[in-house]
């Protein structure tokens, strides 16, 4: 569903005239606001699929920080990878990584720990690799990335739609207050089993992402 169309289903459900922009009313910019926020907490409750993404961060001789361009903040990793070795990659704490730079002697080779260290000016998340790389390597970062907020007409939702419309919903009954017609609280119990069905769905067709694999 288009963004245009997730706010008109609220509307309708709260008995409200449908519109053909999310910005033409007051009421419907609430709604709009609603729907981003119910967006961001169905993104935050799975690891969803049409959310997986991968970045490559490809590495320079004797260079161990690297920013991840276009990773934000909010992205969850599912595996990494050293491409050119096949191996993967292992997170070390901030206090190991300190140790493995600091107490001994710093070595060079492909990398196989890594540790999230800071954002740049974007806001993108930085990462430092150890060994340091002694050579150009491809890192792959398998991650979990959130969309951004939705903000035209035609901008589609990628995680399932029928969650989002029953949270930001209730989010919306919540805010008005009782008017006869179905709580708030009856709405997030629609928006909890709604969530709880697509999950189900999700999981049964990626059986594996529930399968911890030591590396």
């Amino acid at each position: 569903m288009t963004y245009l169309e997730i706010v008109n289903e609220v509307l309708v459900r709260l008995r409200e005239s449908e519109v053909t922009s999310v910005s033409d009313t007051p009421y419907s910019k609430l709604i709009s606001k609603f729907v981003n926020d119910a967006k961001r907490q169905v993104e935050d409750a799975y690891n969803w699929n049409a959310l997986s993404e991968t970045l490559t961060v490809t590495t320079a001789p004797d260079l161990f920080n690297y920013v991840m361009t276009g990773s934000g903040q909010r992205f969850r990793v599912l595996d990494v990878l050293c491409l050119e070795k096949d191996n993967f990659l292992t997170f070390k704490t901030t206090r190991e990584m300190d140790n493995l730079f600091l107490n001994q002697t710093v070595q060079k080779d492909f990398p196989t720990y890594y540790n999230f260290n800071g954002v740049d000016a974007n806001g993108d998340t930085q990462v430092d690799l150890y060994p340091v790389p002694n050579a150009i390597y491809n890192v792959n970062f398998n991650i979990i990335k959130p969309q951004a907020a939705l903000a035209t007409n035609s901008t589609r939702l990628l995680v399932p739609s029928e969650p989002v419309v029953f949270l930001a919903y209730a989010k919306a009954l919540a805010e008005r207050g009782e008017d006869a017609g179905l709580g708030s609280s009856e709405a997030y119990q629609l928006y909890s089993n709604s969530l709880a069905d697509h999950i189900a769905i999700e999981e049964s067709r990626y059986p594996d992402e529930n399968i911890w694999t030591p590396y």
